[in-house]
């Protein structure tokens, strides 16, 4: 890739005559077709809760395949709300909108959001290795953590395979940082009976997606999944497994005890750290550079998932 390529323009919003929004998300733009709902990922990126002013071009296009790919690979565990993603099979009132929407769009089925958002964890890193800190600041020698109703080793380091992936459930938030929450706090919110469901169909999901990236380079370090109820049944919804909802580690490169290089969006993360910005809109603009960066790093996560 040339750093030429930059020069690209991203795709950062979406307007489509006619069509009715139905929500603005931080990277997708979604529209309501009625009993469907037609999905554009656009090229924006957010870190910190704060949408960007600077896109990452085609980055809209690599979320929706990477979508496809895994959807496609785990509706033998949970079906999911995707109708098609060919625009010849759209609505023909939607065809004229072909060069914005071929490659980064979904038509989906449009199901009742459930407000939890389902998280797994195979290894110990980000928001979590944060609570663990200082949870073992609080706890005596030797005793086991209890974080959000699950008792760890006081022993574990930074980015650490845990013995066997855990479910993380956390509160869904229009806006701002979602609440990491107990499976016993969820219970409450969801019911025991749906509760259980997510979390198995969740833990299901992340062992065949991380088993198989496995043998591609990359591990699925945790992950988010968010699912719906369509008729009484649920099933999977939004995106999956993509670098703006998991982290991917080159395996290559593995080594706890730190931090890892990735192939996600942590490579801006780290940026904003490195200037100093106060995490508060408005957000500062990207570098060529970190755009470059990120663009390969995205690029190279879906060539080696998807592609080979």
């Amino acid at each position: 890739m040339s750093k030429s390529e930059v020069k690209v323009m991203p795709l950062l919003e979406t307007e489509l005559g006619g069509l009715k929004r139905y929500i603005k998300g931080k990277v997708r733009d979604i529209y309501d077709l009625g009993d469907k709902l037609l999905i554009v990922a656009t090229d924006r990126i957010s870190a910190f809760d704060v949408i960007l002013p600077t896109g990452i071009p085609n980055k809209g296009k690599i979320l929706t395949q990477m979508s496809l790919f895994w959807f496609d690979f785990t509706k033998n565990i949970v079906p999911n709300h995707l109708i098609t993603a060919n625009v010849d099979e759209y609505p023909e009132e939607i065809h004229k909108y072909r060069e914005i929407l071929e490659g980064r769009s979904m038509l989906v089925k449009k199901a009742k959001r459930i407000d939890i958002e389902c998280v797994v964890r195979g290894y110990i890193s980000g928001s979590f290795w944060k609570e663990y800190k200082q949870q073992i600041t609080t706890e005596e020698e030797n005793n086991n953590v209890v974080l959000h109703g699950m008792y760890l080793s006081p022993f574990l380091r930074e980015s650490q395979r845990l013995p066997k992936p855990i479910f993380t459930p956390a509160t869904k938030a229009e806006t701002g940082h979602d609440e990491n929450i107990s499976f016993e706090q969820m219970k409450r919110i969801a019911g025991k009976e749906l509760s259980s469901f997510l979390r198995d169909k969740s833990l299901e999901i992340y062992r065949k997606a991380a088993f198989y990236a496995e043998t591609k380079g990359i591990i699925i370090a945790d992950t988010k999944f968010e699912f719906g109820i369509l008729d009484g049944q649920v099933i999977l919804i939004d995106e999956i497994i993509s670098p703006d909802s998991s982290r991917f580690w080159p395996k290559e490169k593995y080594l706890p005890g730190r931090s890892q290089e990735s192939f996600d969006k942590q490579y801006v993360r780290d940026f904003l750290e490195r200037i100093r910005w106060d995490k508060k809109p408005p957000a500062p603009e990207l570098s060529p550079e970190v755009v470059l960066k990120t663009m390969e790093k995205y690029e190279e996560a879906y060539r080696r998932l998807v592609k080979t």
